[in-house]
């Protein structure tokens, strides 16, 4: 069952004046986000090969489908979102790339049974639960091949009563740094405080080990975001 937060969230990434501005937030909002990207490609291609098949959870907007295609012209996908309008967005910034995607229009249930040479879920995973998030990691892991890569990166910082506030006040203030309106700014700061049920970047490490995934190693920190790879 869906929780309100999340009801809501997918509501907002199927408005289309929203998903119209969306491939605008990330780059003000993440720090090094295209450089996220390219870790990411990195890091999957040092186990999957040069035809890998590339599971993508949460490709809505394409960003990250189109960096992992330009950085291997051999691999193809199958990216997974349960918003419609995402999808859109995501097949259009593919652009010549979109034959070597399948898009799906759902959750992790719903991606196909693969197996997988390799998987990579980005700025997703800190929108649901702990709970869903072990579920959902585990589902990731059933669908890959033994000892294939997963990148996994989203909101993950102290949650301390003490720490919390600061940190999102700083998630803010980097946007408004990077160039992003200071009220969408202060909004989205708002949203993520009274909707998301963020984790510490050690309870984000063990939701991959309680899923099952081995070698959960970080590679990415950056102000309120964080990034491991891992291995089926």
């Amino acid at each position: 069952m869906q929780s309100e937060a999340a009801k809501e969230m997918l509501a907002h990434f199927n408005d289309p004046q929203a998903v119209a501005q969306y491939t605008e937030g990330p780059v003000r909002f993440v720090p090094g986000y295209a450089e996220l990207h390219r870790m990411t490609a990195i890091l999957l291609g040092e186990r999957a090969g040069p035809h890998a098949k590339v599971l993508v959870l949460g490709a809505g907007g394409g960003m990250e489908l189109k960096a992992l295609a330009d950085a291997h012209p051999g691999w193809t996908f199958e990216g997974v979102d349960p918003a419609r309008e995402m999808l859109k967005l995501a097949e259009r910034v593919l652009g010549e790339h979109a034959a070597r995607a399948e898009l799906r229009e759902g959750y992790i249930e719903d991606a196909s049974e693969g197996p997988f040479d390799a998987a990579a879920c980005l700025l997703t995973l800190h929108f649901l639960d702990r709970g869903t998030r072990v579920r959902t990691a585990a589902e990731i892991r059933r669908r890959l091949t033994p000892g294939a890569p997963f990148v996994a990166a989203h909101s993950s910082f102290p949650q301390g009563a003490s720490v919390r506030p600061q940190w999102l006040s700083r998630y803010a203030a980097y946007a408004v740094a990077s160039g992003a309106d200071p009220e969408m700014a202060e909004k989205a700061r708002a949203s993520v405080a009274a909707h998301l049920d963020l984790l510490t970047p050690e309870e984000d490490e063990a939701v991959l080990r309680e899923a099952g995934f081995s070698e959960v190693t970080p590679f990415y920190a950056a102000f309120t975001w964080r990034g491991w790879v891992a291995y089926a």
